[in-house]
């Protein structure tokens, strides 16, 4: 079983289903991949992870989100899981979101919706190579 772990949050399910189906095609099994449709559920998932001694590699998040924008959900993520990478996956943050969790969640990167499947195989894999 895989000891590392990447979660997305978005609070559209079309979207995790997606992001999803392009995870088990480009890495296959070889890493445990979460879904969470907001930033409460996250910390669910990202909780139980670490109760279970499972590292968390990755946190992509949506910007948009109800009730915590995506910024600040990272930078949140980013005082408890600090060396877990951090991405937005995003058609809605402006400049300014982004340039916040660059400062606040250490961010990776900023995917723009909608996003082509080579694009996340690359900065998944350049975030993973570190």
């Amino acid at each position: 079983m895989p000891e590392s772990a990447i979660v997305c949050v978005d609070d559209e399910v079309a979207i995790l289903q997606v992001i999803k189906e392009q995870f088990v095609r480009l890495f296959g099994r070889e890493y445990i991949f979460e879904t969470a449709q907001s930033a409460e559920e996250a910390w669910e998932v990202l909780n139980e992870l670490d109760d279970e001694n499972i590292n968390v590699l990755i946190v992509i998040s949506d910007w948009l989100m109800p009730n915590i924008p995506g910024d600040e959900f990272l930078a949140q993520v980013h005082t408890k899981f600090p060396k877990a990478i951090k991405i937005m996956l995003t058609g809605q943050a402006d400049d300014e979101a982004i340039q916040r969790a660059e400062e606040q969640a250490n961010l990776f990167t900023c995917i723009q919706k909608p996003w082509q499947e080579r694009e996340l195989e690359a900065v998944i894999t350049a975030a993973l190579k570190g």
